[in-house]
């Protein structure tokens, strides 16, 4: 096959990759670009497939694989809840991290082969490659030690952010699945090991470069992936939103590092896009939770520096006709969701009373933080699921104003995005974090299933407030037995 019909494809494929990313940055049009994604996805595989070469076998073998794949994800996609979606996340960002590392020794693997081989071998192989034939071996023959000396950094550095990316994203699937502690741990030494690793890292580079040794590559893989676990240990679990996404920037500089050894114009590309995007994220979160970018990317964030501050007072309990009585009162209310209720599965019932409460000529707003739910989105997607109109979903720059003059505000299954010892407490792990101020708001129902703390096992100064009033049991049965008595 022509190689300039496939490259012709790649770059359809790329444009409505970019158009899929900047569609989703609205819920209006999120819908139209997860289809450009996979319109642009399916061009992708159709002109990869039409561009093998080798005869019928790699092409059966590629389809092969695609089947398993694809049944692989759709047992996930009907299998996996919304409320596990992050670990989901994590979990796809380690494969793409193991898929650049045995990329990168694939690749070196075939320069090694082609190294050895004798004049005449070499020749044939260029022929092959100025015919568009010979896969990976025939690029290599191709290039000049120039090339050579380049395309030993790109497979390098890919199998870095690959093993780095692998191991940070087990971890932090671990810690989002609740079979690794949350908590933020590090070995004695702390960023010494992580800067150890890094430093052998590079002196192993300049060895690899000079000799092209195997030996070099595998002591590399090792301190990488030690680099990838340590890093994300070292993170607690109220700054997992912003691990996810960092990871996910990380995947996306792997693919595009698998891209440059593959000399594949499509997966630089959205590499890139996944990387720069993945980034950007990051450090909006990062401005959203007052987090340092550089401390995010050195795991040097999430633990405390020094002893809480004392809470005082008790938690006061409302039973459902409490609730009701104080929303039927209310002109305007404020609802914060979080993860509780994804857990619950309530947005269904959150919509209903959203309706009735409308329909009684009430003003009625969602006030959504950057980070709840541990995956920035999470809370639009179930509300938009839910059929929530979007232009009552607020972000929490819109609306924290607006919680002094507000009713009624309901926290549904949130806890550290409406803590106060953010700003009251200068010891806390989220101190200086911006948060939302529903203590404001006249008065403050939180549905909440028990009295334990939140994600990341802060207590909660809120629920002691005289203002605060604690709605028990689970949220979705909660809201089923409060509805009826909403006028």
């Amino acid at each position: 096959m022509d190689y300039g019909f496939t490259t012709a494809a790649y770059v359809v494929a790329a444009v409505l990759f970019i158009q899929s990313l900047g569609g989703l940055s609205g819920q209006e049009s999120a819908k139209r670009a997860v289809w450009y994604g996979i319109a642009g996805m399916a061009l992708a595989i159709a002109a990869t497939l039409m561009g093998l070469g080798g005869g019928a076998l790699p092409v059966v073998i590629a389809l092969v694989m695609l089947a398993a794949g694809a049944a692989l994800g759709a047992y996930a996609a009907g299998k996996v809840q919304m409320t596990e979606m992050p670990q989901l996340v994590a979990a796809m960002h380690s494969l793409v991290g193991l898929a650049a590392v045995f990329i990168g020794f694939n690749g070196h693997i075939e320069m090694t082969s082609v190294a050895g081989m004798d004049d005449a071998a070499r020749t044939a192989l260029v022929g092959l490659f100025e015919q568009g034939k010979g896969g990976l071996a025939a690029i290599i023959a191709h290039k000049t030690p120039v090339e050579l000396s380049i395309l030993r950094v790109e497979t390098f550095l890919g199998v870095f952010i690959g093993a780095v990316t692998f191991t940070g994203s087990v971890i932090a699937f671990g810690k989002l699945a609740g079979r690794v502690d949350g908590k933020a741990k590090k070995l004695p030494g702390g960023h010494v090991l992580n800067a150890g690793a890094a430093l052998i890292s590079l002196v192993l580079l300049v060895v690899y470069l000079q000799s092209g040794s195997t030996f070099a590559l595998l002591g590399m893989t090792v301190a990488a992936l030690f680099i990838g676990y340590h890093l994300i240990m070292g993170i607690g679990g109220a700054d997992m939103p912003v691990v996810v996404s960092m990871l996910n920037s990380y995947s996306g500089w792997a693919a595009a590092a698998i891209g440059f050894s593959l000399s594949n114009d499509l997966l630089i590309v959205v590499g890139a896009l996944v990387g720069s995007s993945g980034a950007i994220l990051s450090y909006i979160m990062c401005k959203a939770m007052n987090r340092s970018f550089i401390s995010v990317i050195l795991g040097g964030f999430g633990g405390t520096t020094g002893p809480a501050m004392e809470v005082v007072g008790e938690q006061v309990a409302i039973d459902t006709e409490g609730v009701a009585a104080l929303l039927n009162d209310a002109d305007s209310v404020i609802i914060i969701p979080g993860y509780g209720m994804a857990v619950a599965q309530a947005q269904q019932s959150v919509s209903e009373l959203t309706r009735k409460l409308r329909a009684a000529g009430k003003t009625v707003r969602f006030a959504i933080h950057p980070v709840a739910g541990r995956l920035p989105g999470h809370m639009n997607v179930l509300l938009a699921e839910a059929k929530v109109p979007y232009d009552i979903v607020m972000e929490m720059d819109e609306i924290n104003e607006d919680f002094p003059t507000t009713d009624v505000a309901i926290v549904i299954g949130s806890n550290d995005i409406v803590n106060p010892a953010a700003q009251e407490d200068p010891n806390s792990p989220i101190a200086g974090m911006p948060v939302l101020e529903c203590w404001k708001a006249k008065q403050v129902i939180v549905s909440k299933r028990g009295q334990g703390t939140g994600y990341s096992g802060i207590e909660n100064p809120l629920f002691y407030k005289e203002n605060t009033r604690m709605f028990y049991g689970d949220a979705k049965k909660s809201l089923d037995a409060l509805l009826p008595m909403i006028d």
